[in-house]
């Protein structure tokens, strides 16, 4: 039950696109919370209500050194989401092999001119 609890924290807080964006930009270092923000065209205080989010899924640590709030990514998280959806991928990758297959086997323009 804790689990699901900590799965759906990892889930709502992926849902946001700025989110989203914060977590891919700190995939490449530690950033402040102004470097996250700056490009998002967003306050410092509306950085910071996502960041908690982001916290709270455990997604990101936050350290304050100073009056400088420097965000890190913590992966473990995103890892545990990928097994849960990677069970499910079997059931999409059929479904894609199944319309290839109708895809490969329905008749072209040029099947049809020959005829």
């Amino acid at each position: 039950m804790v689990e699901d609890v900590a799965m759906d924290a990892v889930f709502h807080a992926l849902a946001h696109g700025a989110r989203r964006q914060m977590v891919h930009r700190l995939s490449s270092g530690d950033l402040t919370v102004g470097e996250l923000a700056e490009p998002l065209s967003m306050s410092l205080a509306a950085a910071s209500k996502h960041l908690k989010v982001l916290e709270r899924a455990g997604l990101i640590q936050r350290t304050v050194i100073g009056r400088r709030h420097v965000c890190r990514l913590r992966p473990a998280p995103l890892a545990a989401a990928e097994a849960w959806l990677r069970f499910y991928e079997r059931y999409w990758t059929e479904r894609l092999d199944a319309l290839e297959a109708l895809v490969v086997a329905a008749p072209t323009e040029d099947d049809e001119e020959e005829a």
